[in-house]
């Protein structure tokens, strides 16, 4: 991928109708980008389906859901949960008897995480095994799956899945460092990358983000020829991220967030799509914004992006609607405080030389520097404390307009999709924004 891929208008075509099915590839957890795709779904009338990945008992071993919690699950996804465990990633697998990679890493500390070594031939085949056992629940869900689907319908999945840190005291205490170290906390993330403990968590986030994309498209082939020859269409769609086009000095401009570890299991995702449309397959990968949400908040600064999202909303035409959100967030500042102000801190830091030297997009992800953390946490910081309440943020309200622009481009979209990869940036967000509100 050499430059991004814009989607700049907002899609007009429409397959999906009542009757067809809409299947999410990951669990429904709190605010997030599914639940645009999901709310989409449910207006058109169709049938949704979701997966769970299970739960952990006290031994750690993957358990279906209790009927009590899937009960609750299906009352958020307001639809039937299929009670497979689906648990991406391989950090707690491993061939009966032997260690997993989260034992292999137990007993690392501050001290010693840099140096410590793992036994590879190890790792491997604790890889193998929790592979394994993903594959197999895949197609033990399919199997539940194509019951569920009627012949000549239309079918969207949805993937969601991300993730994989290990679940290991030492990575809070090394996170910490990188994405929120300032001075002689400070870690470069170039130091985690290149230790064995870093080597395996990216091992980890290809499994989780990317290959159960892979595992999703290969799984459910022998639905996707029976729909096929029926007459109906499948679809696939998973939520990437690879820096957004967000206004700088009045025009919309490719920036990113630095240093975001998943970046290189983001972009396998995004060359699974790539090598499923080559084979025919209509599989599309939407870069979206940079958004506050439950797990995005361990990244100190990456909600520094959506501030310019209101300055899009005014030149995408959005009138009176757009000055409403303009007046909504104005009412979350302390008094003394102006959104104006607020705004004008966000130029500078856009405009910063430190920055500029991060939109790179051909050297993405780029590793972290001490400049670049001392001058984006503590503008993350400065513009917290400009808030009335730390709780009740610009960037929450803002995180919630993407969210409701997002899920109608990426329904609608995916029914006639232009390509594999596409960005979804600010100015489309914001035309989409202001055609349903205006």
């Amino acid at each position: 991928m050499i430059a991004p891929i814009p989607l700049r208008n907002i899609p007009e075509n429409n397959i999906f109708r009542k009757g067809d099915v809409f299947v999410l590839f990951g669990e429904l957890f709190g605010r997030g980008y599914a639940n645009g795709l999901v709310n989409e779904a449910r207006k058109v009338g169709m049938t949704v389906v979701g997966v769970t990945v299970g739960r952990r008992d006290e031994n750690n071993k993957l358990r279906p859901l209790t009927a009590e919690e899937l009960a609750i699950a299906e009352e958020n996804l307001g639809g039937r949960i299929i009670n497979v465990p689906l648990m991406a990633g391989f950090d707690l697998d491993a061939p009966a008897g032997e260690p997993t990679p989260t034992d292999l890493i137990a007993n690392m500390t501050l001290k010693s995480w840099q140096t410590d070594k793992l036994d590879w031939a190890q790792i491997e085949r604790c890889r193998e095994a929790g592979v394994k056992r993903f594959k197999d629940s895949v197609a033990t869900v399919m199997t539940q799956l194509d019951k569920m689907i009627p012949d000549g319908s239309n079918v969207f999945f949805a993937h969601t899945m991300a993730g994989g840190i290990p679940k290991v005291k030492v990575f809070l205490a090394i996170a910490n460092r990188i994405y929120k170290g300032q001075g002689e906390r400070f870690q470069c993330s170039r130091n985690l990358l290149d230790s064995d403990l870093g080597k395996l968590i990216l091992m980890n986030f290809d499994e989780v983000t990317a290959n159960t994309f892979e595992y999703l498209i290969e799984g459910s082939a022998a639905i996707r020829a029976r729909v096929e020859k029926t007459g109906g269409q499948v679809r696939y769609t998973a939520y990437g991220y690879h820096g957004t086009e967000i206004l700088i000095d009045g025009k919309y401009q490719w920036q990113t967030y630095t240093n975001y570890t998943q970046g290189y299991a983001k972009m396998r995702l995004e060359r699974h799509a790539e090598a499923a449309w080559k084979q025919g397959i209509k599989a599309t990968v939407y870069n979206c914004p940079e958004i506050r949400t439950n797990s995005s908040d361990i990244f100190v600064g990456v909600e520094l992006s959506l501030f310019p999202l209101l300055k899009a909303l005014k030149q995408e035409n959005g009138g009176a609607w757009a000055e409403a959100q303009w007046q909504a967030c104005r009412a979350l500042m302390q008094d003394g405080a102006s959104l104006e102000s607020l705004l004008d801190k966000i130029d500078a830091y856009n405009n910063s030389e430190v920055m500029a030297g991060f939109r790179n997009f051909a050297a993405w992800p780029m590793d972290n520097t001490q400049q670049l953390a001392d001058l984006m946490i503590s503008t993350s910081d400065g513009i917290t404390a400009m808030h009335k309440d730390r709780k009740a943020l610009v960037t929450d309200h803002l995180s919630a307009l993407v969210l409701e622009g997002t899920g109608p481009l990426m329904f609608y979209e995916t029914s006639n999709p232009a390509g594999p990869v596409l960005w979804v940036n600010h100015d489309v967000i914001a035309k989409q924004l202001n055609r349903m509100h205006n």
